[in-house]
């Protein structure tokens, strides 16, 4: 797909979630107008009381209707678009920032399992002259060939994904020992280098490949990626078609992992076959591939229409019971305040889907000042005790004595915090304990919720920020909720300039959660010298 392509689909993406914000924005401010006229239902007496009521609930009843229409779309878009958002246009795998995402869980996973990854950089050899040659068009197909057989290769656990132009980079995450990175980028060169027919041209692909391990090589993803990247450079000057490691003293030594390739003017049956089998196989990967996104798609959109439904039984119900209480006024306010309350739910619900629309496509509106960090926490831990003492759940907070200020927006950042509060809260049971704390870390603020509850599975914690991810296993703790709090919290976190970090030793182990934020300038200056006065003294 040609660049201009792509800005026209990303342009018409946007234009997508615009008017579903607009509609869904419509459909927030008349709830909201309906939610004041019923809070002055309770000064209207008598007949006008009924009478207002009632027609007070037909409008609810249609406005939640709409809303649950505009959810849904927006919800089906919602899909669409953040799968867009994760992947490369061309040949739909896992783009570079969702790469990183990956790799961030799957150091953070190695580091508590004490295990071993790797990070593989894989250069197409002579792709050039294929586009100066062949043409764009058959450049395309190549990429999306070699797009297929790298995933035919790789384990269920693995990531390939398209780094820029004709470089891949692929993460093998929970390795045993270094051999089995070789044993898989040697299953690759032999799989690239089968008899290629793209676009009525047979071609011989191969690819130069570079190695480096964590934690031997280097402690970070974007270390690693820049020293397999070097790798795969000693690989290419080596006559390419070859993996080289990092710590590899000298490129030549690969030569016994090349394939050897086959260079076919006329393809002989046995090529022919050997290619027919390789494509049948892929084809069924992919099948597999697609039947197992549409069933996660399927699901979304059940937990998103199941989330909408539940407010509206309660006002429909309380819609029925008006009819009948006509003369007494006190269940007609009971009712107004069940329906009240039931709207004011759904209006949240329109809110997350709204939020994450924008996560999926990184868009919040920043309204960025100095944010006074102690205070904020301050005031989010006390709106929420209300509930979580509701929740027999105990708040213990933590804040500094001196004032620790940011940039950034502030109702977005209570926002964040309160997600993770929220979050906490669903999946610890009653009598649990939820601690929210602020430090100061050199030149950054830390944010910290830490509770003692369900804890997060292994399998669940490298997706834990992703959109609509929610634990099966706790599925009996969850209190509402689509899965999109947490994706939100990680967008808004990047869109300060910092980082988001999910910890759990394993269910029933409890979880934490780490917000890192970059103090201002001025603040930070004054924080490291306070912390040097104490050194001293």
């Amino acid at each position: 797909m040609s660049r201009g392509a792509e800005r026209r689909k990303i342009a018409l993406a946007q234009q997508a979630v615009a008017q579903i914000n607009a509609q869904a924005d419509a459909a927030r401010a008349q709830l909201f107008d309906l939610q004041e006229a019923l809070a002055r239902l309770q000064q209207e007496p008598g007949l006008a009381l009924l009478n207002v009521l009632l027609e007070a609930n037909e409008q609810l009843v249609l406005a939640a209707m709409h809303a649950e229409g505009l959810a849904e779309a927006a919800a089906t878009d919602l899909g669409e678009l953040s799968h867009q958002a994760q992947r490369d246009a061309l040949t739909g795998v896992p783009n570079r920032t969702l790469l990183m995402d990956r790799l961030e869980g799957a150091i953070a996973l190695a580091r508590r399992r004490n295990a071993l990854l790797a990070v593989l950089f894989l250069d197409i050899d002579h792709f050039k002259p294929i586009n100066d040659q062949l043409g764009h068009a058959v450049g395309d197909g190549v990429l999306t060939l070699v797009a297929r057989r790298l995933e035919s290769v790789v384990r269920e656990s693995d990531t390939v994904s398209r780094y820029g132009g004709d470089e891949f980079v692929l993460l093998l995450p929970e390795l045993g020992q270094s051999n089995d990175a070789a044993l898989i980028a040697g299953k690759l060169l032999t799989a690239l280098a089968e008899p290629a027919e793209v676009a009525g041209q047979f071609l011989n692909v191969s690819a130069s490949v570079g190695i480096a391990l964590w934690p031997d090589d280097a402690a970070n993803g974007p270390a690693l990626i820049s020293l397999a990247d070097a790798a795969m450079y000693r690989a290419k000057r080596s006559g390419g078609a070859r993996f080289v490691f990092h710590r590899q003293a000298d490129a030549a030594e690969s030569q016994a992992y090349a394939p050897s390739l086959q260079t076919p003017q006329s393809p002989h049956l046995v090529d022919v076959n050997e290619q027919l089998v390789i494509s049948a196989l892929a084809a069924q990967d992919a099948l597999v591939r697609s039947s197992e996104a549409q069933r996660r798609q399927v699901q979304r959109l059940a937990v998103v229409a199941h989330e909408l439904r539940n407010p509206l039984t309660p006002i429909h119900n309380a819609a029925e019971l008006m009819l009948g209480a006509r003369t007494n006024e006190a269940a007609l306010i009971r009712l107004q305040g069940v329906i009240t309350r039931q709207v004011t739910h759904l209006a949240r619900l329109v809110d997350d889907l709204l939020d994450g629309s924008r996560a999926g496509i990184g868009k919040f509106r920043l309204d960025p000042a100095a944010v006074e960090m102690v205070v904020l926490l301050a005031g989010v831990a006390d709106s929420f005790r209300p509930s979580l003492v509701a929740r027999q759940q105990k708040l213990q907070l933590t804040l500094p004595a001196a004032p620790v200020e940011v940039e950034g927006d502030a109702l977005r950042l209570a926002q964040v915090v309160g997600n993770l509060l929220d979050n906490a809260s669903k999946y610890t049971p009653s009598g649990g304990e939820i601690m929210l704390s602020l430090a100061v870390l050199g030149e950054t603020a830390v944010v910290t919720v830490l509770d003692n509850g369900a804890g997060i599975s292994s399998q669940t914690l490298p997706h834990v920020f992703d959109l609509f991810t929610q634990a099966d296993d706790l599925a009996p703790l969850r209190r509402g909720g689509m899965g999109i709090g947490l994706a939100v919290v990680r967008e808004l976190v990047q869109a300060h300039g910092g980082n988001v970090e999910a910890q759990s030793d394993g269910l029933g182990r409890g979880s934490r959660f780490a917000v890192t934020l970059p103090l201002r300038t001025d603040a930070a200056a004054e924080a490291n010298a306070i912390a040097a006065i104490a050194t001293v003294q």
